[in-house]
C-alpha cells in the first residue's frame, strides 16, 4: 500500500529530541538524514540506506515519518505541530517546516527490522524475537524486546541510562512504578533484577499490546507486571489505584517538561527512602528538572549522562 510521507526540516543535533517527541505522539518510526558521521556501533545497529548528499559543514537535518492515508492524518499533524512549537520554547530545533509527499508501495514498517540486532547495556543483552541468544552470553540478563509502536527498545540513550540505574537501585522483592512504560522494558528489566512486582502507567493505547507481547516473550507472569492506562499526573483514579507510599523505585523515562509536572505526584507514591529514576532530559533542561525534584521534596543522589541526555536519580 502507499503511505503518506511527512518530512520535518530541522538541524543536526535535534533529531533525537524530535524523534522522541514523535514517538510520544504515537508515530511508529522515523528516518533521519543528516551530514553527521555514524559511529561503528550505530552502523551495526541501524539500517543505513544510500547516504543523502549534503554540503560540507551543512547543519541541516531531515526527519521523515509515515502515516496511513486512511487514518486522520490532519489530527496527527496538528498534534505534531503543537508539540514542535512547545519544543521551540526550550531549545533550537530550527523552523521545523513539514513537507508532505507519498511513498511507493512497500512494507516500510517491517523491512527495517532486518537491521535491528541484539546489543548490550551493562549486564543486559537486548534481543529481538527473530534472533537467538548467542551461546557465549548465557551469563547476561536477557531482555527479549521487539521494536514496535511503543517507544523504548533499549537502543536509545535515555533508556540505557535508566537500565544502568536500575542495576544499582533495584533490590530483591522491591516494588516498582514505571510511569510512561512504553514497551515495558524498564519494568521487565527490574523484575529480572529481582523486583517483586511492577506497575506501568501510560497514555498510549498502543502500549497495551506492546507490553503483553514483551511480557510473554520474557516469561513474565501476568500478576507480576500490570499496566494501567491514564495520566497519573492529574487523574485521581489512576493515582488512587497506583497506591501511595507503596513503591521502592519509581521510573520515568519521559521528556523534561513532563518530569517537572510529574515530580510533586511521583513523591507521593514512593516509600520514605524510595528512589526516583528519571531520564529523557536534554542537558539544557537538567537544572530545571533538578530544581523541580528538590522543590517536591527529593534529594538528588546521582546525575548520569550519555551524549546530550541526562538521567537524574533522587531519593524521597
Amino acid at each position: 500500500m502507499k503511505w503518506n510521507k511527512y518530512t520535518i526540516k530541522t538541524n543536526a543535533g535535534s533529531e533525537d529530541i524530535i524523534a522522541a517527541t514523535l514517538a510520544e505522539t504515537g508515530i511508529e518510526g522515523v528516518e533521519i538524514e543528516d551530514s553527521q558521521p555514524l559511529s561503528e556501533e550505530e552502523m551495526q545497529q541501524m539500517f543505513v540506506d544510500i547516504p543523502p548528499e549534503f554540503k560540507p559543514g551543512d547543519d541541516t537535518a531531515f526527519i521523515h515519518f509515515y502515516l496511513d492515508p486512511e487514518t486522520d492524518n490532519e489530527a496527527v499533524l496538528r498534534n505534531v505541530k503543537e508539540e514542535l512549537e512547545t519544543l521551540k520554547e526550550f531549545t533550537d530545533i530550527g523552523d521545523c517546516t513539514i513537507i508532505r509527499s507519498q511513498t511507493e508501495d512497500k512494507d516500510w514498517i517491517n523491512n527495517w527490522k532486518e537491521y535491528f540486532h541484539h546489543f548490550y547495556v551493562e549486564d543486559f543483552l537486548v534481543v529481538p524475537s527473530w534472533e537467538e541468544v548467542p551461546e557465549t552470553d548465557g551469563d547476561k540478563i536477557i531482555l527479549h524486546i521487539d521494536p514496535g509502536t511503543a517507544f523504548g527498545t533499549g537502543m536509545h540513550e535515555t533508556t540505557q541510562l535508566c537500565l544502568k540505574q536500575l542495576t544499582k537501585y533495584v533490590r530483591k522483592d522491591c516494588e516498582l512504578l514505571d510511569i510512561g512504560t512504553g514497551s515495558g522494558i524498564l519494568s521487565i528489566a527490574a523484575l529480572k533484577l529481582g523486583a517483586k512486582n511492577a506497575l506501568g502507567t501510560d497514555l498510549d493505547p498502543c502500549t497495551v499490546s506492546a507490553v503483553e507481547e514483551n511480557k510473554a516473550s520474557n516469561g513474565i507472569p501476568e500478576n507480576d507486571f500490570r499496566l494501567m492506562l491514564g495520566n497519573i499526573i492529574d487523574d485521581k483514579d489512576v493515582q488512587d489505584k497506583a497506591g501511595y507510599e507503596k513503591y521502592d523505585v519509581v521510573t520515568a523515562n519521559i521528556l523534561a517538561d513532563v518530569l517537572i509536572a510529574l515530580a510533586p505526584q511521583a513523591i507521593k507514591h514512593l516509600k520514605k527512602g524510595g528512589v526516583f529514576i528519571t531520564s529523557g532530559i536534554l542537558d539544557v533542561k537538567e537544572n530545571d528538572v533538578a530544581e523541580a525534584l528538590k522543590n517536591s521534596g527529593f534529594d538528588i543522589i546521582e546525575i548520569t549522562r550519555q551524549g546530550e541526555w541526562v538521567s537524574i536519580t533522587a531519593r524521597k
